[in-house]
Formats: structure tokens, sequence, C-alpha cells
């Protein structure tokens, strides 16, 4: 890989995704760009390992990918030609782990309920169907939504007093609270820069020097566009960026899909 080919950690609600539809038909042309060209696509998104194998399957992606907003790398065995510490998932897959467990977050969670006095309603707390109704997903998707290891979304309505006991609240366990395109979420303290950092470590340990590219859409993905060399920003809506600071920011004509699709046939048709 020649020091300026690209690697490209994407968002994906909001980004590489519809956030409505979850469709991305907009990206087709630049995904079969990247497919021909083998660039490595990273997904960096708050969805759980088990949405993420499904899309890569839909997409034929089988790069690297982070889930969790960071709280984990996912790595296919022998996709890096070196071993490296890491665990190994029910379905194969090893994982380098960044953040507590699940069970560890739904404890302080219930542990603030009764400490702050504020309802605070996980997806743990909701069945398949009632998080299907709040997402728009099919209820095969809700299903993999749920399957969290590290991360609680919360689906709660939160005013800004309250946010910020809660984060008060969090900060004194070593935890976080998060927020992506449509819930709160409560994180341990890796995110997704750092997990990006972790991954284009090995990156560099096998193939040297790289241009990292990271495209996203809102505040969450702020922590992964400061660590790259090329920070994207899609529009949220017509004309429209998150009002974000990240020096060197490239703002992108388009909203969500559209936006990433047209980024990155440049990126590529540049060969930068």
């Amino acid at each position: 890989m020649a020091s300026t080919s690209p690697i490209v950690f994407t968002d994906l609600d909001g980004t590489l995704l519809d956030r409505t539809t979850y469709d991305c038909r907009q990206a087709l042309p630049a995904l079969d760009a990247v497919r021909a060209r083998d660039v490595p696509l990273i997904f960096c998104s708050s969805k759980t390992r088990v949405e993420q194998v499904e899309l890569r399957r839909r997409l034929f992606i089988r790069h690297p990918f982070i889930v969790e907003d960071g709280s984990a790398v996912c790595i296919d065995p022998g996709y890096f030609p070196f071993e490296f510490e890491c665990d190994r998932t029910e379905d194969g897959l090893l994982m380098i782990r960044l953040a507590p467990g699940y069970d560890a977050v739904r404890t302080a969670l219930q542990a603030i309920r009764g400490e702050t006095g504020i309802e605070l309603t996980g997806f743990g707390d909701l069945s398949a169907e009632e998080v299907a109704g709040l997402t728009g997903l099919d209820i095969d998707a809700a299903r993999r939504a749920r399957l969290r290891e590290f991360q609680e979304s919360i689906v709660t309505s939160l005013d800004p007093g309250d946010a910020e006991t809660v984060a008060h609240a969090l900060a004194r366990r070593g935890l976080s609270l998060g927020r992506g395109g449509r819930f709160y979420s409560i994180a341990g303290p890796s995110n997704k820069g750092a997990a990006a950092l972790v991954l284009s470590e090995l990156y560099r340990r096998w193939r040297g020097g790289a241009q990292l590219v990271g495209i996203g859409d809102s505040f969450n993905d702020v922590s992964l566009l400061r660590v790259v060399d090329r920070p994207v920003l899609v529009q949220k809506s017509p004309g429209v960026w998150e009002d974000v600071d990240v020096p060197d920011l490239v703002r992108v004509d388009g909203v969500g899909t559209e936006g990433w699709n047209r980024f990155v046939l440049s990126l590529l048709q540049d060969g930068t």
C-alpha cells in the first residue's frame, strides 16, 4: 500500500446508511469502487457486532470493523498476517476489547436510577418489538440491535439538567453519556477515535503508511474525525452540517448517503 493509499473509517446511520430507511442504495457506485480497488472500508458505528456482521455480509465487505462507538475492534481471523492480543467471539471473529462489558454498564444504570430518581430506559428494558417501533427497524434488525455487548442505548428523553446529572454519576463510575443521531448512550472510556488508532496501528504494522480518512455526520463522530488525516462531514439535512470543532474538516455537499457517495468517488478518482 502506497503512503497515500486510503483507509476509510465510516459512521453508518446518517452517513453510509440513510438515517430513516437504513438504506444505502445512493452509495452503491462508491461501494462498488471501494470493493474494486480493495480499499479498506472500516465500519465505525454505535451498531452492535451482529448488526455489523449482517451489513458486511450484505455489502460484501470483509475488512475489520469497530462496534458500539469504539468499545471493540472486530477482525476476521487471518486478515492480518501476524498475531496480536485479542479474544475470539462466538461467531469466530477476533475481538480487541476496549471497554467494560454490558453487564457492568447495566449495573451502573440501575444504581444511577436509584441514586438520581431519573427514569432511564434502555434497549435492555425493551422487547424487540418495542425497539422496532422506536427505531423503524424490522423485527430481525431490532433483535440484532438489542444484542449489545458493551454500551446501552437510552431511549428516555433527557432535559439538559438531567443529562448533566446522569453524566456526572456515570463519570464517577468511569463511564460516559454520549449522544448519537437518535439516542443517548452509556459507554466505557473508549471512543471511535481510540479504536481507530488501535486498528490503524495494525495496518501500519502490516502495510506501512496510509492516509486515514474518517467520514461522519454528528457529534458522536468527533473523536474519530480528530484522529484521522482527512476528516469529512456529510450534511444532516440539505445545506446543514453538524456544528463541530475539528481542524481541517471537509464539509461535503449532500445529505448522508448522497454526500458519502460523492466524497468517496472523488477520493478514489483523485487517487488520494
